[in-house]
């Protein structure tokens, strides 16, 4: 398939968004049993729901570059019973609300408390809307991923392992941005997040190397006969059938070389995992700010990188009939 990079940011953007978000409930979950410290309000929980947000914004932003009709928009969440596309339509801007209303309510210390107890447990209302914020997030990284896990004639995505990668990658880089954003507001709260962002990561390269190996031992249940209904046993296609390219040329190919592939895969592990690893590593022990943010970047391009190799590893089986000049 060829890659769109509107949907490569779009579906990078908003995993950062989702998994700072969850990072950030998760801080106050934890403070509320007294396993981590309480932050202050406004410093973390406020601005980093706000930072979460921007992230989803831009996520936003960049699926309408994906739009032939971008103000026909809004007709793309009509199907929700049978379409996850139009569901992740309708969990996007359900999960920005929340997150603007739970960064609002921090920021401008207009929690309430909903109940108490005499251990000096208090269970305040922005609990229960993160909480649904969170189970909102993660009905868009279901609904994300399984739009592609839903096309089973694309074989490298037709796997649950397409919507466990999307949850995955996306948590690992929103724990490592609140990671890097804690040194500035939270310090006492960076290796607690640096710790999670290392777990979450190397869950996801166990989950994605498992995509990479169960892709590179597919067989394709096309071939050069199925596709274009002749049974000799030696079929060699010399042209396309027309002089210049078409839709399917264009939409359904990478047109790169297979080294450009080759590269791109061992790019996104080193990016993606082993770089970020190191440094949050080092982060536990020598928290740094400039590190820490160096360890987020270096993820982050990862991940385009790795969306980009997603798409491009995808072979539609028209490819069979169009080849791949």
């Amino acid at each position: 398939m060829h890659p769109a990079f509107s949907v490569i940011f779009l579906t990078t953007l908003i995993g950062v968004g989702q998994g700072m978000f969850i990072a950030i409930y998760t801080g106050q979950s934890y403070a509320v049993m007294n396993l981590v410290s309480l932050q202050n309000s406004t410093g973390f929980y406020g601005t980093g729901s706000l930072i979460a947000l921007v992230f989803l914004v831009g996520g936003l932003i960049a699926s309408f570059f994906h739009l032939g009709r971008p103000e026909r928009a809004w007709r793309s969440a009509a199907q929700w019973r049978t379409s996850w596309l139009s569901r992740e339509v309708i969990f996007l801007p359900a999960v920005m609300g929340l997150i603007f209303i739970y960064g609002v309510m921090h920021y401008f210390n207009w929690d309430l408390v909903l109940f108490g107890h005499d251990s000096g447990t208090q269970i305040n209302l922005s609990l229960l809307i993160g909480g649904l914020g969170v189970l909102l997030a993660f009905g868009l990284y279901i609904s994300t991923g399984m739009i592609y896990a839903c096309i089973k004639f694309l074989q490298e995505w037709a796997s649950p392992l397409t919507v466990i990668n999307y949850t995955l990658l996306g948590m690992a880089s929103g724990f490592t941005l609140t990671a890097a954003f804690s040194t500035f507001s939270a310090p006492k709260l960076v290796g607690f997040y640096a710790t999670g962002a290392i777990v979450i990561t190397l869950l996801a390269l166990f989950s994605r190397s498992a995509s990479l190996l169960r892709n590179h031992r597919l067989k394709p249940k096309s071939t050069l006969q199925s596709a274009i209904g002749i049974r000799h046993p030696k079929i060699k296609q010399t042209a396309m059938g027309f002089m210049s390219g078409s839709m399917n040329t264009r939409d359904f190919f990478h047109h790169q070389k297979e080294i450009v592939i080759r590269s791109m895969k061992w790019i996104f592990l080193i990016l993606t995992f082993m770089l970020p690893v190191i440094m949050l590593w080092i982060g536990i022990y020598k928290p740094e700010s400039g590190l820490l943010i160096v360890a987020f970047i270096t993820q982050y391009v990862g991940l385009i990188a790795e969306r980009w190799f997603f798409f491009a590893q995808a072979n539609h089986p028209q490819n069979l009939y169009y080849q791949t000049t």
